[in-house]
């Protein structure tokens, strides 16, 4: 096994369950999916959202205005991630799961519920981003909790596969989220779909939340966790993760920058780029993102696998510096053949790439990071790295296009982030090939 592939920054010898851990692996994707589908949902629906809760004197401004609002939900993430990544460290990860489907399903059930500006003025504005932050803290905590899960159940030499599926289930909320979209548009009306069609499509959330909490009830506590807690849990995971494990977390945050860059313009923005941009119809564009979560719900367990057998810095090194030499050859394509098919092909390819660079991306983040502060670690250096490079990312390249009128000005935003991965993961190999080596002298 390559020095890579083994646990990493002092990991704690693992104690690994008897069974098969498929349903600890079920109990936290079915609650990442939630999460990652509210997420995605309001991204989808940005444009009516828009016209509702942000009317503006004309569609570009209302635009930005929504895209913007779904920024700010980001800012919330790293709180979320101080807050119940410490909670995950302290109270243990079944308890952090439990609690932030709950804060998310409050989030969510005042979007669905909110009234639009025409009917209460300024406060349905102040509704939805009160909404949007209180689902960015819970997902804040989410990551982190969930991966911690899924990697301290799995066997032996398979954390990268096991960790994928925190991947996975990210494709499995965009295929539902952009299915649900694209069948709504498909047999509502324009008027219907602004009138309560886009209410169904949040509402559903609220459905599967009692189901997702019901299960996370049910599962046990990971045994890394429980041999942590009977020896005595870290008082201030946050001051030992700065403090200790500072360029690591730096690191990981470089690490994601470019993951997040190609998944949040290729992905979620791309159906409003599809409509505004290419005026493909809206339908057509929420087919085209069911096609990339589907690439990344198959695709991201097989490279998880690989990065078990190759190597993790190997694997998502040479995804990341895919993703960024193919994204304007993508846009490229888009824009001179601006059809159904052009979009689906494209999508199929972005699916693809998110997986390769998303799929071993936990595992690796979770072996940098010991048990004792592993939620923290992973929480923060997930979504500082999501806020600052993904939340932002429809609002800014939105801009780019406005302000340039270059319609492939989104690809030089993925560019710039695939540069500064791909420059933390050779930074991140070196340091700890150095460390290995220190270690057998």
């Amino acid at each position: 096994m390559s020095v890579e592939n083994q646990s990493i920054a002092w990991s704690e010898t693992s104690v690994k369950p008897k069974r098969g851990p498929w349903k600890e692996v079920f109990a936290a994707s079915i609650g990442n999916t939630l999460e990652f589908y509210d997420l995605l949902i309001y991204g989808y629906f940005s444009v009516v959202i828009s016209k509702l809760f942000f009317p503006a004197t004309d569609d570009t401004t209302s635009l930005l205005l929504s895209v913007g609002t779904f920024g700010i939900s980001y800012l919330a993430r790293p709180l979320g991630a101080i807050v119940l990544g410490a909670y995950t460290d302290r109270a243990g990860r079944k308890a952090s799961l439990t609690l932030s489907i709950m804060i998310m399903m409050v989030g969510t059930a005042i979007i669905v519920f909110a009234p639009t500006y025409a009917q209460i003025g300024i406060l349905s504005p102040l509704l939805v981003v009160i909404a949007r932050l209180l689902q960015g803290f819970s997902t804040g905590g989410e990551f982190g909790a969930a991966t911690a899960f899924m990697v301290e159940h799995s066997t032996a030499g398979r954390r990268g596969f096991f960790a994928s599926w925190q991947s996975s289930t990210q494709g499995l909320a965009t295929v539902v989220a952009a299915g649900i979209s694209a069948l709504l548009s498909a047999l509502l009306t324009e008027a219907q779909l602004a009138d309560w069609g886009w209410r169904v499509a949040f509402g559903f959330g609220l459905l599967v939340g009692p189901v997702g909490m019901y299960i996370r009830n049910q599962i046990d506590e990971t045994p890394e966790f429980l041999k942590i807690a009977a020896r005595k849990p870290e008082k201030s995971p946050l001051r030992v993760v700065v403090t200790r494990d500072g360029l690591c977390l730096l690191l990981g945050i470089c690490v994601v920058a470019g993951i997040t860059g190609f998944n949040y313009v290729h992905k979620l923005y791309m159906p409003t780029y599809s409509t505004t941009q290419l005026h493909i119809p809206q339908t057509s564009s929420f087919v085209g993102a069911m096609i990339t979560g589907l690439t990344l719900m198959v695709a991201a367990p097989v490279f998880g696998s690989l990065s078990d057998r190759f190597g993790r810095f190997r694997v998502l090194s040479l995804a990341l510096a895919t993703a960024g030499l193919t994204s304007y050859p993508l846009f490229l394509a888009l824009n001179h053949w601006p059809a159904v098919g052009t979009l689906l092909a494209v999508q199929a390819i972005v699916g693809l790439l998110i997986a390769a660079s998303l799929g071993p991306a936990p595992a690796l983040l979770s072996e940098i990071f010991p048990t004792s502060t592993r939620g923290t670690g992973l929480a923060l250096s997930y979504n500082i790295s999501v806020t600052l490079f993904g939340g932002f990312a429809p609002l800014i390249v939105t801009a780019m296009i406005a302000s340039s009128g270059n319609k492939m000005a989104p690809s030089f935003y993925v560019i710039a982030t695939s540069v500064i991965s791909v420059a933390a993961v050779t930074a991140l190999a070196a340091r700890i090939a150095s460390r290995r080596t220190a270690e057998t002298h």
